[in-house]
């Protein structure tokens, strides 16, 4: 049997189903419907929904069929008239959950059939506590124990790296994740992101920010629907509105359909790390798209796996703060753009979303389940997180998630927290900024009067031959050999630009700036006595201190600053200015 494409929609009075079963025989087809249960048959489709609400056979119900669509629509009234059915999109949790195949099912799960408005996963109604307190930690042998590791949505998961750790090394960070205790996974990953800080590339981002302020001021989709939302606040109607803001693509809910229902017997200490976790994917993935602006690119799988210490270092959590001093480390260890700002934007994002409420979760997380099953190796992660939080967050309670927003937003975050010393970094390179301004500017000597003698001969020579224009190479090249010394010593002295060489480095020579030299270079050009033309001497004393050569591989970046970036995604590329000898991007 097939199950067909469908959705659900509702009035006041009416449920109305849409199901899609092209080719399927319209004159031998059933409907059963009562109370919660709603099923469909016709040859080769079957379909068996759980409703969110309670419906009733009273004779106002209506069928009709579309021949030329092959959809069936059918109108079921509701049993209380006006009562509004939560949770219509959300597909899987809507498909009848498969009965078990063992005669005498382990564990039973009582009330599968009656679902309660907010999901059965979560039936209990206390406030959820999410600054529990903390105990010191205690090293508990392992080996002792004789388990291993586990990790995985709600800690569900362990030894499935033992076999496939080199197929999948460069997914997680981790090494032999199946027998490292959480303890250690962390201490490893603290000195990872201390010896991956890049003190020049935090500050390269500091002070050129103009690519960050324009990824700052793109809106992603949440951005208008969280507008609407604050809009609808005091209606009448609010929780209606507010339920059909998040709408599904007919692509997503294709994804909803392949799912398979699950129910997960979580512990409370589990079900905290799986809000936490919640907010560390979510974390990474608004990075990803703000500074994608929405696109898709071969790089949009590695950042949100590498910002996200839950699906690289199989990290668990204790609250809210630690999640986002982690996540604020790796910002400014790891990716193309490395800004503090990126991280409060980030920080937002994630709280509108949770406060639009699982369906807006939900969304994401199947953009995120698409990116992964579409990389290589990434799409291990949706067999460990993203496929069972999709499942998973439908049942959840929009309670929690509105207290977990309230949470993330009043737990704060300095840079001082996140162990990397940027503010006494940006300190010392603001005080060498302002020791450079107040420095001042060097006045060129004057020069002798031999030398003004000479000056003014050769100011005679150049106007008598302006008038052939093919005379003035000659001109030059029978002036400057009297400078060319110090004219040297200037390109080795004076201001200082970049040299890259074959490996990326980025290093510091002396070439002569175009303000500060140009009076030397006029004063050399009317020096007699030169040997050669004053453009071919600057040629051979830069060939000598400028070398160049093809980058090595497809993507290029300065070596040690991690930036990647992916062929054509027209992000900055290093560039040496003409003029003042600075390091800038180019775009």
């Amino acid at each position: 049997m097939l199950t067909p494409a469908f959705d659900l929609s509702q009035d006041p009075d009416f449920l109305t189903v849409a199901i899609r079963v092209p080719h399927a025989r319209v004159s031998e087809f059933d409907v059963y419907f009562q109370g919660v249960d709603f099923k469909f048959y016709a040859k080769p489709y079957f379909l068996r929904l759980i409703l969110p609400g309670r419906i009733v056979e009273n004779g106002s119900e209506k069928g009709s069929y579309d021949a030329d669509k092959g959809i069936f629509t059918i109108q079921l009234p509701k049993e209380t008239p006006g009562q509004h059915f939560e949770g219509l999109n959300m597909l899987t949790t809507l498909l009848a959950p498969r009965k078990s195949r063992t005669a005498k099912p382990l564990v039973e799960e009582i009330g599968a059939s009656e679902v309660s408005e907010e999901g059965v996963e979560d039936d209990d109604d206390e406030d959820f506590d999410w600054e529990i307190e903390q105990s010191p930690y205690e090293e508990v042998s392992e080996g002792a124990l004789h388990l291993q590791s586990h990790y995985g949505f709600g800690g569900l998961r362990s030894g499935v790296f033992q076999r496939l750790q080199d197929e999948f090394s460069d997914v997680i960070d981790i090494k032999d994740p199946d027998f490292t205790p959480a303890a250690e996974r962390r201490q490893k990953r603290l000195a990872a992101e201390l010896a991956k800080f890049d003190p020049d590339h935090y500050l390269a981002d500091f002070f050129e920010d103009e690519a960050v302020e324009q990824v700052l001021q793109y809106n992603p989709w949440w951005t208008d629907t969280y507008s609407k939302m604050m809009a609808f606040m005091g209606k009448s109607q609010e929780k209606e509105n507010h339920a059909a803001l998040v709408s599904f693509s007919e692509e997503e809910k294709c994804q909803l359909r392949k799912f398979v229902h699950k129910s997960y017997l979580l512990d409370k200490r589990a079900q905290r790390q799986v809000y936490y976790s919640l907010i560390d994917i979510l974390l990474a993935y608004c990075y990803e798209t703000r500074v994608n602006e929405g696109e898709k690119n071969v790089e949009s799988a590695w950042n949100i796996r590498k910002l996200s210490p839950t699906l690289c270092w199989f990290e668990t959590w204790t609250n809210v703060h630690e999640v986002l001093v982690s996540f604020g480390r790796r910002v400014l260890c790891y990716p193309l753009y490395r800004h503090f700002k990126l991280v409060t934007k980030a920080c937002r994002d994630t709280i509108k979303i949770l406060q639009l409420g699982k369906s807006a979760v939900l969304k994401c997380l199947l953009d995120i389940h698409k990116i992964f099953q579409e990389s290589d190796q990434a799409y291990i992660l949706n067999d460990l997180y993203i496929s069972d939080y999709c499942v998973w967050i439908q049942k959840a309670k929009s309670t929690r998630l509105a207290a977990l927003a309230e949470a993330l937003k009043e737990a704060p975050l300095t840079k001082a927290q996140l162990g990397l010393e940027v503010n006494e970094l940006e300190a010392a390179a603001l005080l060498v900024c302002e020791e450079e301004a107040a420095r001042p500017a060097s006045r060129p000597t004057p020069p002798s009067s031999s030398e003004a003698s000479g000056s003014e001969d050769s100011d005679s020579s150049t106007s008598a031959g302006t008038a052939d224009p093919d005379s003035e190479p000659e001109g030059l090249a029978g002036r400057g050999a009297g400078r060319g010394r110090s004219l040297q010593g200037r390109v080795l002295d004076e201001s200082r630009a970049l040299r890259v060489d074959g490996h990326g480095l980025c290093g510091r020579l002396a070439v002569p700036r175009a303000d500060a030299c140009r009076g030397e270079l006029l004063a050399s050009a009317r020096a007699p006595g030169g040997a050669r033309p004053l453009i071919e001497e600057l040629g051979e004393q830069l060939e000598t201190v400028v070398q160049l050569s093809a980058p090595e591989g497809p993507t290029w970046a300065p070596q040690g600053t991690g930036r990647r970036r992916p062929p054509g995604d027209g992000r900055r590329v290093p560039f040496v200015g003409e003029n003042d000898g600075r390091c800038g991007f180019s775009y």
